[in-house]
């Protein structure tokens, strides 16, 4: 049983599901997350989030976007991520209610894994690569993590809508 309520989750879905499926695209193909997909996920948090959330729980998801900001600063700073899996991470945030977090923390693992599998599996593969010539991720050494950040936030309000309380 997840924490955030499953009716908050079912007014998210609608609004984050497209955007996590325009970051994982954009991810693959160019290799970057458009700062209008971050902008656009902090806004439907922003006025969603009043209807679908108590107004201090709401107001504290405010918080979760900054932590997750510094951190996600601080891992691009060392290299580990790029600036654009830092802003979508932080933008995402909010929307993970914090009893959720390690719960969300094991979801985003096993995606991550499923996600970099199938990239890669897909990658070697030269018919399904000439479904999409062009996609830098097929060139690149690193990974598309948007790929996996989107699929990982669809999952998790998903399952929140199923299973929330």
């Amino acid at each position: 049983m997840l924490a955030l309520p499953a009716t908050a989750a079912l007014w998210f879905l609608p609004a984050a599901l497209p955007v996590a499926f325009w970051v994982a695209w954009s991810d693959m193909r160019s290799m970057r997350i458009p700062n209008a997909a971050v902008l656009t996920l902090l806004a439907a948090y922003a006025l969603i989030g009043l209807v679908a959330l108590p107004l201090g729980v709401w107001a504290w998801g405010w918080v979760h976007v900054a932590v997750v900001l510094v951190l996600g600063f601080l891992l691009n700073l060392a290299g580990l991520v790029g600036a654009g899996d830092a802003k979508f991470a932080a933008a995402m945030a909010p929307f993970v209610a914090l009893a959720d977090a390690a719960a969300f923390a094991a979801l985003f693992a096993a995606v991550l894994l499923a996600a970099f599998a199938t990239h890669r599996g897909v990658r070697a593969i030269p018919a399904l690569r000439r479904l999409a010539p062009d996609w830098a991720s097929w060139q690149r050494r690193d990974f598309p993590m948007g790929l996996a950040l989107g699929g990982a936030l669809a999952l998790y309000l998903g399952l929140a809508a199923a299973l929330g309380s």
